[in-house]
C-alpha cells in the first residue's frame, strides 16, 4: 500500500520516539533487543558509516517510519547478524544461533533474517532485477502502464491490450508468481524465494543503501558515472572516510524503488485475479508490502546525470559560502533542487540563507520542506551529520522562521538549540 502523504508535524510524531530515545514506545521489546545486539558486540564492529549497531538500529528506524510490518522491521534490526554475501558480520553463529535469534524476534522475522543472510544478494538485486531494467525509459513506461493496469482491474474493466501488458510479461519472466530459486552462498543448495520476499529484500536494500552509502564507496568502486555498478576496484586509494560528500546512490535506488513498485502492483493484480483459496503455496501471502514515501512513493527515477550535477551544485553551495556569497550559494542550491528535488538538505541550507537575510516566509517554507523529506527518508543524504542532527537543525530553522528572528552574532548562532 502507498505511504500516505503527510506534513512535517505528522511525520515528526512518528519519528519522535526515535529522536527522544523512547524506543519502548515503538515496540516494548525494542530496548531489550538492542541490548542483545550490544551484548554480542554489534557496537564494536565497523560498518561503512559508523558501527554495525548504529546501522542496524538505523535500518529498523527507516523501515518502521516507512510503515513496514513488524517482521520486516525486525529483519532489518538483525539483517546481517549471520553475515551475508556482502559483509563479514556474523555476530550470531549461523549454524547454532538460529534458535537464539528466533527466541528474540519470532519465527517469521528469523526466517527472513536467515534468508537475507544466505542468498547471493548482489546477484538477486542487481543481476536478476536492476540490470534487467537497464533502459530507464522502459522502466518509466512500465510504471505508467502498471498504474493503468491496476486501475482497470480495480474498476472491473480488465480490457488490457498487449502494449500495456508488456510490463507484466517482462516482470513475470523475471519474477514468476511462484517465486525464484537461488543458490545458498555457502552450501550451494537451492533456496526458494517467493515474489513477496524478493520485494521485501529489495525494500530493505533501498533502506540499507540510503543509510550507509556516501562518497567513500564511490571512490572504492569508481562510481564516477553514478550508476553504482560496483565495477571498480580502487581499494588502495579509497581512504576512509574520504571527503564526506553525499554519495552517488540515488539513481540506483530510484530504479530499485520503481521495480519494487512494479512488483507490488503485480502482486495486487494477482490477488484480484486469483481468489485466496486458489493461491499457490509458498507465496508468503501474509507478508505485507508497503511503498515508502521517498521518490514520490517510488514512482520517480533520478537520472545518473542529474544526480551528479545536483550533488556537485549542492556541495559548491554549502561549502563555498565565503567565496560565493549568500546569493551565489542560493543560486547553486536552487539549481541543485531542480536536478534532484527528492532530498531535504538543500532546502535546509536555503532555509538558513533566507533566515540570515530576513526572508522569513521563504525560510519557513524551505525548512519545513527539508524537514518533511528528511523525515520521509529516515536517514540523511549528507552524512557529515546524523539524521537526528539534521532533524533538530531543521526544527530550529522552522521555529526561528515562525518567530521572524535570527541571530546576528556568532555567539548567537552557537546559542541556538532549544526546540519547542
Amino acid at each position: 500500500m502507498p505511504f500516505p502523504t503527510s506534513g512535517p508535524q505528522t511525520l515528526l510524531e512518528s519519528a519522535r520516539p526515535f529522536l527522544r530515545g523512547q524506543l519502548e514506545n515503538v515496540d516494548v521489546k525494542l530496548p531489550s533487543l538492542i541490548a542483545v545486539l550490544k551484548s554480542v558486540g554489534a557496537g564494536e564492529c565497523w560498518h561503512k558509516h559508523g558501527s554495525f549497531l548504529d546501522h542496524l538500529v538505523d535500518i529498523y528506524r527507516i523501515l518502521k517510519l516507512w510503515g513496514a510490518p513488524d517482521e520486516v522491521c525486525l529483519c532489518g534490526l538483525f539483517h546481517s547478524a549471520y553475515s551475508n554475501s556482502y559483509v563479514n558480520l556474523a555476530i550470531f553463529d549461523p549454524s547454532a544461533g538460529r534458535d537464539t535469534v528466533r527466541d528474540h524476534v519470532g519465527e517469521a522475522a528469523e526466517r527472513l533474517i536467515h534468508l537475507f543472510c544466505v542468498v547471493p544478494r548482489q546477484q538477486l538485486i542487481h543481476d536478476e532485477l536492476l540490470f534487467r531494467y537497464s533502459d530507464e525509459s522502459e522502466l518509466v513506461q512500465h510504471l505508467k502502464d502498471s498504474e493503468r493496469s491496476l486501475s482497470n482491474a480495480r474498476n472491473g474493466s480488465l480490457e488490457i491490450g498487449d502494449e500495456i501488458e508488456e510490463w507484466r510479461k517482462k516482470l513475470q519472466s523475471i519474477l514468476p508468481a511462484n517465486g525464484i530459486v537461488l543458490k545458498h552462498i555457502k552450501t550451494g543448495e537451492d533456496v526458494h524465494m517467493s515474489r513477496k520476499v524478493v520485494a521485501t529484500f529489495l525494500l530493505m536494500t533501498i533502506a540499507d543503501f540510503s543509510d550507509q552509502l556516501f562518497s567513500f564507496q564511490d571512490v572504492l568502486f569508481d562510481n564516477s558515472d553514478g550508476m553504482l555498478k560496483f565495477s571498480g576496484n580502487d581499494w588502495a586509494t579509497a581512504l576512509w572516510p574520504g571527503d564526506g560528500k553525499p554519495g552517488l546512490w540515488m539513481n540506483s535506488i530510484s530504479r530499485m524503488g520503481a521495480i519494487y513498485t512494479l512488483i507490488v502492483r503485480e502482486e495486487q493484480l494477482y490477488s484480484i485475479e486469483q481468489p485466496q483459496s486458489q493461491s499457490a503455496n509458498n507465496r508468503d501471502d501474509e507478508l505485507e508490502l508497503v511503498i515508502p514515501p521517498i521518490l514520490e512513493n517510488c514512482t520517480k527515477i533520478l537520472s545518473a546525470k542529474d544526480q551528479i550535477e545536483a550533488r556537485d551544485l549542492y556541495w559548491g553551495g554549502v561549502c563555498d559560502a565565503s567565496k560565493r556569497g549568500l546569493n551565489g550559494c542560493e543560486e547553486l542550491l536552487k539549481r541543485s533542487l531542480e536536478k534532484n528535488p527528492f532530498v531535504g538538505e538543500p532546502h535546509v541550507v536555503l532555509g538558513q540563507i533566507y533566515l540570515s537575510q530576513g526572508r522569513f516566509e521563504e525560510a519557513e517554507k524551505e525548512a519545513e520542506e527539508g524537514l518533511r523529506l528528511l523525515l520521509e527518508w529516515g536517514s540523511p543524504w549528507d552524512k557529515r551529520m546524523s539524521w537526528e542532527g539534521w532533524i533538530s537543525w531543521c526544527r530550529v530553522l522552522v521555529m526561528k522562521a515562525k518567530e521572524k528572528s535570527w541571530p546576528e552574532t556568532s555567539w548567537g548562532i552557537l546559542n541556538l538549540g532549544l526546540v519547542r
